[in-house]
């Protein structure tokens, strides 16, 4: 069983919009790993919101690559002129060797082989270039607002979300040293009607590795017992890496 962004992409941007925390955590990466006037490679673009603000807001040059033929078509609909999109995969990077400046893989890495896109993250960063990994914090699994309708998310994000020694040691591995970690907490509320509809259009890719008798019985109880407002904090954990 694998996931499937496909079939998410076209709900994607309204289940799981920008918000206040996304372009907080943004002004993070973009100050922590001194994206501004840098050639960036936005890794697993997915439909484009990383690379679109920052050819927006005229921060950076940037490129964009993912897997999904569904999420780049999305992509293209809507970043501006003069960001470049390609499929690919991050095992296999379609670009050559120390074309970028900074390589940005944003809720990427619990996604793919981590030890050989670290490789080609390597090759694809000219000397002393930048990786920067948006992620979440393991503890950010423990208190997560679906953990009561779905236990085993909990365990699946927990084996798919590296934690910091396991990140330290798989970039260093891939010549990515110097590492160093920034840990963000931010407060997130949503209406009732909000949780359901992400819940509904299973808006994280762990949906796809669950049980569907677990889908269906979490979903029933979502829909009888969720509060009004559901709260909950984001645990972000960000790495920096330089090429070596």
């Amino acid at each position: 069983m694998g996931v499937d962004f496909g079939r998410r992409a076209a709900s994607y941007d309204r289940i799981r919009p920008v918000d206040d925390n996304w372009r907080t955590a943004f002004e993070l990466v973009v100050r922590e790993a001194d994206l501004r006037g840098r050639r960036v490679l936005d890794l697993g673009c997915g439909t484009g919101r990383l690379s679109t603000a920052l050819a927006e807001q005229g921060i950076a040059r940037v490129w964009g690559v993912d897997p999904s033929a569904e999420m780049l078509a999305v992509a293209r609909a809507k970043v501006p002129a003069g960001v470049g999109l390609k499929e690919g995969r991050a095992e296999q990077l379609p670009f050559r060797d120390g074309w970028f400046d900074r390589v940005v893989m944003w809720l990427v890495v619990h996604l793919v082989d981590r030890p050989a896109a670290f490789r080609e993250v390597a090759r694809v960063l000219a000397p002393d270039g930048l990786l920067a990994i948006v992620s979440f914090d393991t503890g950010h699994f423990d208190g997560f607002w679906l953990n009561r309708y779905f236990p085993t998310i909990r365990e699946i994000d927990l084996e798919r979300f590296p934690g910091e020694e396991t990140l330290r040691g798989e970039l260093e591995a891939a010549g990515l040293g110097d590492v160093r970690f920034v840990r963000l907490t931010q407060h997130a509320a949503l209406a009732r009607e909000h949780a359901l509809e992400r819940i509904h259009g299973r808006h994280i890719s762990t949906f796809d590795l669950l049980a569907e008798e677990e889908i269906r019985s979490g979903t029933a109880m979502a829909e009888r017992d969720l509060p009004e407002r559901v709260e909950y904090d984001q645990e972000w954990l960000i790495a920096v890496a330089e090429k070596n």
